[in-house]
C-alpha cells in the first residue's frame, strides 16, 4: 500500500477533520429557528413567515428561488406568505436550507483541490434532481419530494473536507479508484482509515440536521444501513447517485460506483433501468433550472 492509514494516525486524521469542520460557519440564528419551528407539525405558514422574515437576505433569496425556472409557476410571487401557501412549508424550509448550507460550505476552489468545484456541484445537482423524479416515480407526497432534492445535493459534501485536509493523499485515493476500477469509498477508506460518509455524518451532526439528511450524507454507499424510515429516502439517493456517474454528469471523483448492489436495490425497489435511462433528458433539463441554487449563494 503505496500511502495508508499508519502514515499518520487515525486519531490524527479525525482531529484534523474535526477541526476543519469546526470552522466551517454554523447556521444562521434565523435558519436555526426555521428548522426548529417546521419540526413542529403544528406549524403554520405564518409562523414561517414570521421568522424568514426577520431575514431580508433570506427571504430575497427563497423569492427569487421560488421565481425561479425551478419551479415554473404561472404568476410572480412577491409575497413570502403567499409563496409559503404555495409551495408548502416542508419545501420552503428545504430552499432556506439548502441555501443555508451553499452558504456555509462555500464553493471557493481552495476546497476541492483534487477535482473540480464545478463538476463537483453539477454532479450532486444531477444527483438531487434525479432523486426528486424518482421520488415523484414512487408516488411520494408532493411536499416531501424537495427532501430528496435537499439530500441527493448534499449527498457528497463528506469529500470536501478530506480533500481539504488531505489534498495530496486524496487525489493518490482518486488515482487508485481509476486505477484499479473500485470505489472512491474504499480508496479513501484504505488511504484515511475513514470515507466521505463518514465525515459527511460529521458535518451532519454539527448542523444538527434531521435524520433522513444525516443517513443520506453517511449510508448513500451503504443504503442497507440507513433507518428503516430513511431507507426509501437513502436508497432513492444511493440509486440517482449511480445514474449521474452512469450519464457523465458532472464529476465527484467517483468513476467506479458498486454498479451491482444499486442494480440490485433498484429490482427490490420496483424502479427499472430504462425508466431511469428514459429521464435524462429532463434530468439534463431539470439540472440547468436547479442550478439556480448555486447562483443564489453569497
Amino acid at each position: 500500500m503505496p500511502m495508508n492509514k499508519d502514515t499518520i494516525s487515525l486519531e490524527k486524521r479525525k482531529k484534523r477533520v474535526l477541526s476543519y469542520i469546526s470552522r466551517m460557519p454554523s447556521f444562521s440564528t434565523t435558519i436555526t429557528k426555521v428548522l426548529e419551528i417546521c419540526n413542529n407539525p403544528a406549524t403554520s405558514p405564518n409562523d414561517l413567515n414570521r421568522v424568514i422574515s426577520l431575514d431580508p437576505v433570506l427571504t430575497g433569496k427563497v423569492l427569487n428561488l421560488i421565481n425561479s425556472a425551478y419551479y415554473a409557476l404561472p404568476n410572480q410571487i412577491t409575497s413570502l406568505t403567499r409563496a409559503i401557501i404555495m409551495i408548502g412549508i416542508n419545501t420552503v424550509k428545504n430552499l432556506a436550507l439548502s441555501t443555508a448550507v451553499l452558504d456555509s460550505i462555500g464553493q471557493e476552489e481552495g476546497s476541492f483541490q483534487a477535482f473540480s468545484m464545478a463538476d463537483f456541484w453539477t454532479h450532486s445537482i444531477c444527483v438531487g434532481v434525479t432523486a426528486k423524479l424518482l421520488a415523484g416515480i414512487k408516488n411520494v407526497p408532493v411536499a416531501n419530494r424537495e427532501e430528496y432534492f435537499v439530500a441527493g445535493l448534499l449527498h457528497d459534501l463528506g469529500k470536501i473536507p478530506l480533500n481539504n485536509c488531505f489534498g495530496d493523499e486524496y487525489a493518490l485515493a482518486l488515482e487508485l479508484s481509476e486505477k484499479r476500477e473500485v470505489s472512491l469509498i474504499k480508496t479513501e477508506a484504505e488511504i484515511f482509515g475513514m470515507d466521505h460518509g463518514i465525515v459527511g455524518g460529521m458535518i451532519a451532526d454539527k448542523w444538527q440536521l434531521n435524520t433522513s439528511m444525516n443517513s443520506a450524507m453517511c449510508h448513500h454507499h451503504e443504503p442497507e444501513r440507513a433507518d428503516v424510515e430513511n431507507h426509501q429516502l437513502v436508497g432513492i439517493v444511493a440509486i440517482a447517485n449511480t445514474y449521474a456517474n452512469i450519464f457523465h454528469i458532472g464529476s465527484s471523483g467517483d468513476a467506479f460506483p458498486e454498479d451491482q448492489a444499486v442494480f440490485d436495490l433498484m429490482g427490490q425497489m420496483e424502479i427499472g433501468r430504462e425508466t431511469i435511462s428514459g429521464l435524462k433528458q429532463t434530468i439534463i433539463e431539470e439540472i440547468e433550472k436547479a442550478k439556480i441554487f448555486l447562483a443564489n449563494t453569497k
